[in-house]
């Protein structure tokens, strides 16, 4: 869990489950989603114990504006307070609205559960999926949800285009750090080499990354086109590299710098 403390109210520690973004939920569930799995990784916390509701007079008098008022408020696929943005969904705010749930709709009656039309209904759901538990103890309702949390594509029959995309999501999400440790090395240590003579080990003690990050951090570079990986005269496959066996790197900078965005992070002096 992270804490968040910029949340108003008398309780300031707020709490995010770590794995809410990498689960790809947010792809599925209405707006209301995020801070319901806020709100109950919060009752999660060792020094709560009560109902949602509870918390939710404890932290803001009853009623939360991001969550649409109270745990009765009714589920939406756009924040309702947002200006829209015709560019986003040119079809208009009701008909994005209408076309989401007609797809939420769906899914969750193939799967045999209720469509939820409240957040409260929404957090039932989560106990079904297992994002979370319940149990009243002698001292109260305790909450806690698990890590890793459950994948929504693991209980739900998502179509084709969504589970390739939420899978797309935490590749990148898992490989992007390793990427950014590999090239660092490649870049400001040894000056952007198109090719390099080098191996897994030698990689991870540079980048001080271990072996098998490295590799995947290649996967990833091959994947994307950015790098080739040869043994000899012939390509190799970057997944079965050997930790201690040398193979050249060769670099398509100018396809990677097309590929990534770059932040640069500016500092008083300059």
């Amino acid at each position: 869990m992270t804490e968040n403390p910029s949340v108003p109210g008398p309780r300031r520690d707020f709490a995010m489950h770590n794995g809410w973004w990498d689960s790809g939920w947010t792809h599925v569930l209405p707006c209301q989603a995020f801070p319901l799995t806020m709100l109950i990784s919060t009752a999660s916390q060792p020094d709560f114990t009560g109902s949602l509701d509870e918390l939710l007079e404890e932290a803001f008098d009853g009623h939360w504006d991001m969550l649409g008022g109270d745990l009765d408020a009714a589920l939406t696929f756009s924040w309702p307070d947002d200006e829209w943005h015709d560019e986003d969904a040119p079809e208009g705010r009701e008909a994005f609205e209408a076309n989401h749930w007609k797809r939420f709709d769906a899914v969750l009656t193939e799967a045999g559960l209720p469509v939820p039309t409240t957040v409260r209904e929404l957090s039932e759901l989560y106990l079904t999926w297992g994002l979370a538990h319940r149990e009243e103890t002698p001292e109260g309702t305790r909450w806690s949800m698990p890590d890793p949390l459950p994948l929504p594509d693991d209980l739900l029959p998502l179509d084709a285009e969504l589970a390739e995309r939420l899978a797309g999501i935490r590749w990148t999400t898992r490989t992007d750090p390793l990427v950014d440790g590999l090239v660092k090395h490649l870049a400001d240590d040894l000056g952007e080499p198109r090719e390099v003579l080098t191996s897994l080990d030698r990689l991870a003690v540079a980048t001080g990354q271990d072996a098998d990050d490295v590799r995947l951090a290649l996967v990833a570079l091959v994947k994307s086109d950015e790098a080739r990986v040869w043994r000899g005269q012939e390509p190799a496959d970057a997944e079965g590299l050997e930790a201690h066996r040398r193979f050249r790197l060769v670099m398509d900078w100018d396809r990677f710098n097309e590929n990534r965005v770059h932040m640069v992070v500016k500092t008083d002096d300059a």
